[in-house]
């Protein structure tokens, strides 16, 4: 079943269009990536499911059109959007931010019961439970800040660049995490990330971006193969 489909999407920032027709489905459970150079639209793709970029096109959620809705009712449905930069509650602790990822249940008992996963997920966070956003790591930022996504209880999870800035083995460590999440949930995923080696390990399938346009899509196995993807994104 298709969860998410994108097709002929066009996204504009002012007058300014960026997307040219960018087209992509994710179905449940699936996990999908978006590769490309920086400003070939990857970020736009993500902004224009969640609401925060002006499109045209296609944009359905669950059967639903995303587009016209503002972002917190893109996120009411159920999509979750973890930004490139973070976005942590700087003034918050870390359960703090926690909650607020959960600002929208009444379940208190799930709730408290999903603070404890997401500490077992990123143990690092458990170490700098009452510490606040600000003290922490840009690692740990990262993980606090798909954590807060996680407490939502999304069905679709929308990562930018999760890799960011990370050193190498923080990065593995992230993408680790996310992994067993995506295995013990089935939430669905749509991954933005220039560290192809690391997005190839937790998607399914991939496509890639070039000015805003789709120019390659497959399954992991298949762009792995390409003398071109392994050139450009792979380091071989």
């Amino acid at each position: 079943m298709t969860l998410l489909e994108l097709a002929d999407v066009r996204a504009f920032y002012g007058r300014v269009q960026v997307l040219e027709g960018v087209s992509l489905t994710v179905p449940e459970g699936g996990a999908v990536g978006i590769l490309g150079a920086n400003g070939a639209g990857k970020t736009t793709t993500l902004r224009a499911v969640s609401g925060t970029v002006r499109s045209t096109g296609t944009i359905r959620f669950d059967g639903k059109d995303l587009r016209g809705l503002r972002p917190d009712q893109v996120a009411a449905l159920g999509i979750a959007h973890v930004p490139e930069g973070r976005g942590t509650l700087s003034d918050l602790t870390v359960r703090e931010n926690l909650r607020v990822g959960a600002y929208r249940r009444k379940d208190a008992k799930a709730i408290r019961a999903d603070v404890d996963y997401c500490l077992e997920l990123f143990p690092q966070l458990a170490d700098r439970i009452r510490s606040n956003g600000s003290a922490l790591s840009g690692g740990e930022q990262q993980m606090l800040a798909i954590a807060r996504a996680i407490m939502a209880r999304p069905r679709l999870l929308l990562l930018d660049e999760a890799s960011l800035g990370l050193a190498p083995s923080t990065a593995k460590a992230v993408y680790q995490a996310i992994g067993r999440l995506r295995t013990e949930s089935g939430i669905a995923m749509v991954v933005v990330e220039q560290n192809a080696n690391l997005a190839f390990t937790l998607v399914d399938s991939a496509t890639v971006l070039e000015t805003g346009r789709n120019v390659l899509t497959g399954s992991t196995a298949e762009l792995k193969g390409m003398d071109e993807i392994r050139r450009a994104y792979l380091g071989g």
